[in-house]
């Protein structure tokens, strides 16, 4: 017997972003609901004319459903599998199945991969799940077995981590821990660099697995400088630039956790090695008396805004870090800026950025545009999820 779903109808001219296969319905684009959806719940989505758009999972909030399919089917678990498998197809056409030198990357990209509200790291060996939706919490065990169907031996552990990422509204109580097999190695290489990542108690899954490439670009401007690096949390984009040959490199956070793995790391790779310094600080309070002292400079700050409401603030707290870098960095000096908010849009970062070169005074000139990488697919209907974009700078 075919399953009931709640029906859902959107007001007039509510329906042109899902015919246009954007997989967000707002809760102020509903007009009516037939029924009583509890979160988390399938739900199908009408038009006015009463033409089917998509089912998706309802949730309290302002994006109260995330389309999992624009046909009229049944999502099952066949369904969840093969959505699965598609995202470790492009992971390993893309060179992620068999790499020595890499072997951290993303599994699935919530939207891009077109599993709204799931995200999934692959850490040597252990998949860390972070679930913001209540849908696809609910769905927790058959995305659990579906990984290990498809991943096969390539698979020893699955982790969640999603006790502070899932909706605060929701009456769920999801407890971080271990969904398939128990703690694995904690060590993962990127281009042949080790570190040390901490998915129970680091931020996000443990480690930026989106900075990859750029940390790579890096490398390659870092050849004789004095590198600062700050926000660095793990210490990431250090490592590549003392791999550079940087003449220095000192690494800053506000954690002393952070910069006690920074540290660790360090010492995996460079064991003894002077060049390296860490400091537990404020970022805005470090940038205040440097001048001079950097002509490579990192600022790859945590999302400034979180919810449309807070992008003024976020946008102004760029243009704030962005002037005292370009203040204090010497003249021939190279900027890496970066942005993970996904309400800051590529145009209104770099208007914040440009603000700061401005008020400087300083002659600039962009030498890259960066986003995430490959493993980060962009689903070309749902532009909000190139969330990172980054921009190299030359400093005159």
């Amino acid at each position: 017997m075919a399953k009931e779903f709640v029906k859902v109808v959107l007001k007039s001219g509510k329906d042109q972003s899902l015919l246009r296969f954007h997989p967000w319905v707002f809760s102020g684009a509903i007009k009516k609901m037939y029924g009583t959806p509890a979160e988390g719940d399938l739900v199908k989505v009408y038009s006015n004319k009463d033409q089917f758009l998509g089912i998706g999972h309802y949730q309290v909030g302002s994006i109260a459903i995330r389309i999992v399919s624009f046909e009229e089917i049944e999502p099952d678990y066949d369904f969840w599998k093969s959505k699965i498998e598609s995202a470790w197809n492009l992971r390993k056409m893309t060179g992620f199945d068999n790499n020595p030198e890499t072997n951290v990357f993303r599994l699935i990209h919530a939207e891009g991969d077109g599993m709204p509200g799931l995200i999934v790291d692959f850490y040597n060996g252990t998949a860390v799940m972070q679930m913001h939706s209540i849908g696809m919490y609910l769905i927790r065990e058959e995305l659990v077995k579906a990984l290990q169907e498809v991943m096969g031996d390539k698979l020893k552990a699955i982790y969640n981590k999603s006790e502070k990422t899932l909706p605060f509204k929701a009456d769920v109580k999801s407890e971080d821990g271990y969904l398939f097999g128990s703690e694995s190695e904690t060590e993962v290489k990127e281009y042949g660099l080790r570190f040390k990542v901490d998915w129970e108690k680091g931020q996000k899954t443990g480690f930026f697995v989106d900075q990859r490439e750029n940390r790579k670009l890096v490398q390659d401007y870092s050849k004789g400088r004095d590198v600062l690096n700050m926000f660095c949390y793990t210490g990431g984009f250090s490592f590549y630039a003392m791999q550079g040959d940087a003449k220095s490199v000192h690494s800053v956070d506000a954690s002393a956790k952070a910069i006690d793995l920074t540290d660790e790391n360090v010492e995996l790779n460079f064991p003894g090695d002077k060049r390296h310094k860490s400091t537990v600080i404020d970022g805005f309070e470090y940038l205040k008396e440097i001048q001079d002292k950097y002509d490579l400079i990192i600022l790859d700050p945590p999302a400034f805004a979180k919810h449309r409401k807070t992008l003024p603030q976020a946008l102004k707290g760029y243009k704030r870090i962005n002037t005292r870098a370009f203040e204090q960095i010497r003249k021939g000096g190279i900027l890496f800026t970066f942005s993970c908010s996904q309400v800051v849009s590529k145009e209104k970062f770099r208007e914040a950025v440009f603000s700061a070169a401005a008020i400087a005074g300083r002659n600039v000139r962009i030498l890259h545009q960066m986003s995430q990488p490959v493993d980060h697919p962009v689903n070309i209907y749902h532009p909000e999820s190139e969330y990172l974009k980054g921009l190299v700078l030359y400093v005159e």
